[in-house]
């Protein structure tokens, strides 16, 4: 009996060697593909005279370095505060480097490491054909390439995301405590590194309430209830001592301006984007003050049902600008039509079969990012260049892999998904 058990561990260590071994053997040749790929379009830019790629956030990026690496301060203005972990980090690089280029070559870098994470995310909770498949989606999704080219914070702000979602899967089904770490350490640099953390921390935080027991969170809560009571008045002491000596009063304003700017500019003149299109709804507004002399509550309220109307738009938008070229009166553009719902048809199966597959409890952590990108996306705006929709899309590309691999099983076995 004892040799029969010595043996099946003995098949069972070769068969996980085996596993890790051709996984190893898929992922490493599959990341220095997507390496080499980023590497070879950053250097066609430089030698052909085009240079790094420019946009006006960029510029921005570089030139607060610049004057926070001077004068080693940082300001209370929204845009300070809330991309304050990207602004430290850039800072930071160029401070070592000095050139933009050694920071688009480690964001190239970081965009193609993270296909492991999208590799062991998917295989944590669905299975290894999944993650397979979501590999591959993730190394043809031309965004991680063109996003790595830009000083801005979304190529860092995905491999973050997707790091932040590997350590607390791995915080939630292992027992090393290392892990709990390192995702609070994560999370927290998430939050602070541009606005959209918050958000998508927000969503995070709700998967982690529904995974964890009731009885051993409130175990949890109790017997830290000290370390959170004290956090807690800590944090509100800062917050009343900055607000009775106006410290935060440049923040306040600066927040206000900024709501006040998306509405008068984007919400006002009826953008889908954020700048005009042919897809835009136009409307008059109202700009009276009829709510507590508020001049966002009055907008919003006054013209709410144009409001409603514009996020719906938003809402379709955000499968893309060919919704609005689709044209359903030729074969060739239903089929064109066709093709471009393709990845929402695999999302949409790959949810539809967690579900009725009871994953979806377990795997939702993968569509808290979707969800919260697509909230963000339709109630601010949506960036033209779809910047704005780009952390979503390693999460998208897990489901829609889901989807693929789940329809290539019925059309193999012939049996139930």
């Amino acid at each position: 009996m004892d040799q029969l058990v010595q043996m099946v561990m003995t098949r069972a260590d070769q068969f996980r060697l085996r596993c890790q071994e051709q996984e190893l053997t898929f992922l490493v040749p599959l990341t220095l593909l997507i390496i080499a790929k980023n590497m070879l379009y950053l250097c066609w830019l430089l030698f052909s005279g085009r240079g790094l790629p420019q946009s006006d956030d960029g510029k921005w990026y570089i030139n607060y370095a610049g004057a926070f690496l001077e004068n080693l301060r940082d300001g209370l203005d929204v845009n300070d505060i809330l991309y304050f972990g990207y602004n430290v980090l850039l800072s930071a690089l160029m401070a070592i480097f000095q050139d933009p280029v050694a920071v688009v070559v480690l964001q190239g870098i970081a965009a193609g490491l993270g296909v492991i994470l999208v590799y062991k995310i998917a295989a944590m909770l669905f299975n290894l054909r999944t993650a397979v498949i979501a590999s591959i989606f993730y190394a043809c999704i031309y965004e991680f390439t063109r996003w790595s080219l830009y000083i801005l914070s979304d190529s860092f702000f995905v491999s973050l995301l997707l790091l932040c979602v590997y350590f607390l899967l791995m915080a939630l089904h292992t027992p090393e405590k290392r892990y709990r770490r390192l995702f609070f350490a994560t999370a927290l640099y998430l939050v602070i590194f541009r606005p959209t953390g918050i958000v998508i921390m927000a969503f995070i935080a709700v998967y982690v309430l529904l995974q964890l027991d009731r009885k051993r969170l409130l175990m949890f809560f109790t017997k830290h209830r000290q370390w959170f009571s004290s956090m807690t008045i800590m944090v509100l002491a800062a917050l009343i001592y900055l607000y009775i000596n106006n410290t935060m009063a440049l923040f306040l304003h600066s927040m206000q301006v900024e709501v006040q700017k998306v509405l008068y500019d984007i919400y006002a003149k009826g953008w889908v984007y954020d700048k005009s299109t042919s897809f835009d709804h136009i409307y008059r507004p109202d700009y009276a003050m009829t709510v507590q002399d508020s001049a966002i509550l009055s907008f919003i309220l006054n013209n709410w049902q144009n409001i409603v109307i514009l996020c719906s738009k938003r809402a379709v938008a955000f499968l893309g600008t060919w919704v609005w070229d689709a044209n359903f009166t030729s074969v060739l553009g239903i089929l064109s039509a066709a093709v471009n719902l393709v990845p929402a048809f695999l999302f949409l199966t790959g949810t539809v079969l967690a579900i009725k597959n009871g994953l979806f409890k377990r795997a939702s952590i993968v569509w808290m990012p979707v969800v919260a990108v697509y909230f963000f996306c339709v109630v601010l705006f949506i960036d033209a260049m779809y910047r704005y929709q780009f952390p979503a899309l390693p999460f998208i590309a897990i489901v829609a892999a889901y989807g693929t691999e789940r329809i290539l099983e019925k059309a193999k076995t012939g049996t139930k998904y």
